[in-house]
């Protein structure tokens, strides 16, 4: 059967994903660089409308997770599903398609210099559709002033704080209506108010467009807030409040050590570790 033409698929709203399906699943994989095992075994589930937050030392293959989910590593053995899709043997015309189905934000925000905000955030549905420039620029506007941005679409990437480009690159990433959004370290860099603000937007993602989503850091106390709070709409405006014990149970953390999971589970759970490894890391 041939691969759905990734134009198609990022011209055409998605349907919600049923609440609870597995949408990344990894199966006992395994890779390694020469001598250098980076996964080794590793075995997990992200569920619909859920986030895991990936944790470890430098070096510990977090950012390797993101690298597999997207295709551009395949795994030495093991099995990596995308909305129970196996994706370690598609080529890259079929790996393209699976793409167009996530969202990328990169650690320094990865924009084009020389193109001006709006032309950054709608640059994949400009340059991969036909659809006419009315609609992609309504669907530029919509996400720029859901994070917030609105009145900066005409602004050059120099012309914003560090903040600000990052809530670019979450808005790059929600033009095409993505149903799992990666972030690799999306808070590294920036002091902890602009943080926040980061954090909060990550949150309204999680929780009211119910986006699955993986964030790999080591700003544990970005991690920790984004895990027991949740964001809540009144009217036009948004609360992020303490999490509901419910509400915390869908975010859930991935510790890694020596290439093996070392900890999965919920925020509680991982501060009553008596592990002394984990102790020390959060030490």
């Amino acid at each position: 059967m041939a691969a759905p033409d990734p134009a198609a698929v990022l011209a055409v709203p998605r349907p919600p994903e049923a609440k609870d399906a597995v949408v990344v699943a990894f199966d006992e994989v395994s890779l390694a660089f020469d001598d250098n095992v980076i996964l080794d075994r590793v075995s997990f589930e992200l569920r619909a409308g859920r986030m895991k937050i990936v944790l470890g030392a430098s070096g510990a293959g977090k950012s390797t997770i993101l690298r597999l989910i997207l295709g551009l590593l395949k795994p030495d053995s093991g099995r990596i599903f995308i909305n129970g899709t196996s994706i370690d043997t598609l080529d890259e015309s079929e790996l393209m398609a699976i793409r167009a189905n996530r969202g990328m934000v990169f650690q320094e925000g990865a924009l084009f210099d020389s193109l001006t905000v709006r032309e950054n955030v709608g640059y994949r549905l400009y340059e991969e559709t036909k659809l006419p420039l009315d609609e992609v620029d309504a669907r530029v506007m919509e996400v720029l002033g859901y994070v917030g941005l609105a009145e900066f679409s005409e602004r050059m990437p120099s012309e914003l704080s560090g903040g600000q480009r990052r809530r670019v690159a979450i808005a790059r990433a929600l033009t095409s209506r993505p149903a799992i959004l990666l972030y690799d370290e999306p808070t590294t860099g920036l002091d902890p108010i602009t943080a926040l603000t980061i954090d909060d937007e990550i949150m309204k993602l999680r929780d009211l467009e119910e986006v699955s989503s993986i964030i790999v850091t080591h700003q544990l106390r970005d991690a920790f807030y984004i895990a027991t709070h949740e964001a809540v709409r009144r009217g036009d405006a948004y609360a992020f409040e303490q999490a509901t014990p419910a509400k915390a149970a869908e975010t859930e953390f991935l510790m890694l050590r020596n290439a093996r999971i070392a900890f999965e589970g919920q925020a509680s759970d991982l501060r009553a570790s008596q592990d002394e490894y984990l102790k020390a890391f959060l030490s």
